[in-house]
Formats: structure tokens, sequence, C-alpha cells
């Protein structure tokens, strides 16, 4: 099978296949501190988490009194945890009476995702 009908069976076309973001053109100056201070919040294991269980929570959104059993932290660590999340650009938040409600915010993992796109190299298959 040529690259050609690997590539049209992937979806992908010789360029997309061929450079990553990263690979196409060099980061700018600012684009590269705003992915590393998404990055940096994500290096944490509990902040990881923190993120996961807020998108993967029913409805797309999470109150922050659901997101802190899952943890042997304190309350105040957790909230610590959320304002780094926050403030790199990773979540949105609500205050809603008492209690605040945070969500993934699509357009930072897509940047995130599209950053870290590699393209998919098929397998060799031997004869």
């Amino acid at each position: 099978m040529s690259k050609q009908a690997v590539l049209s069976l992937l979806g992908q076309d010789d360029e997309a296949a061929c450079c990553a973001p990263m690979v196409r053109e060099p980061l700018g100056e600012e684009a590269a501190a705003e992915l590393s201070r998404m990055f940096k919040a994500l290096s944490d294991p509990i902040r990881l988490r923190l993120l996961s269980l807020i998108a993967s929570h029913e409805g797309g959104e999470a109150c922050v009194c659901d997101l802190i059993g899952p943890f042997d932290v304190s309350q105040p660590t957790i909230s610590h945890h959320l304002k780094v999340l926050r403030e790199a650009g990773l979540v949105g938040s609500e205050r809603r009476g008492t209690w605040v409600y945070y969500w993934v915010l699509p357009e930072a993992l897509a940047k995130l995702s599209a950053l870290l796109q590699i393209p998919a190299v098929p397998a060799k298959v031997s004869t």
C-alpha cells in the first residue's frame, strides 16, 4: 500500500501527516509562555486528576463539593489546585450560592492537543 493510500485511510493529507503543528513553524514567545503555563499546571498529579474529574463529570461541570472526596488532601489544598488550573486557563468557574462550579475550557484543551498532535505512522507489514 502506498503512503498516499495509507494517509487517505487515516483521513490525513501529506502536509498534515508530515508536519505536526510544532514541526510546521516554531512557537512564538507568547504562545510558548501560554502553553507552558498550561502544561506546568497539568504536571501535578492532583491537578491532572481534578481536570479529568471535571471533564468527565455529568453535565460537563462539577461542584467543588464533588471534587474533594476523591483526594486525601484538605479542602484548602483542592481550592489551591483549582485556582492554579483556573489561572492557567484550563477551567472556568462560577459561584452559585455558597458553592463554586468548574468546567473545562475546550479551547484550552484544543490548543494543547494541536501542539501535541503527532501523525499516525502505519505499522510495517512483514512479508
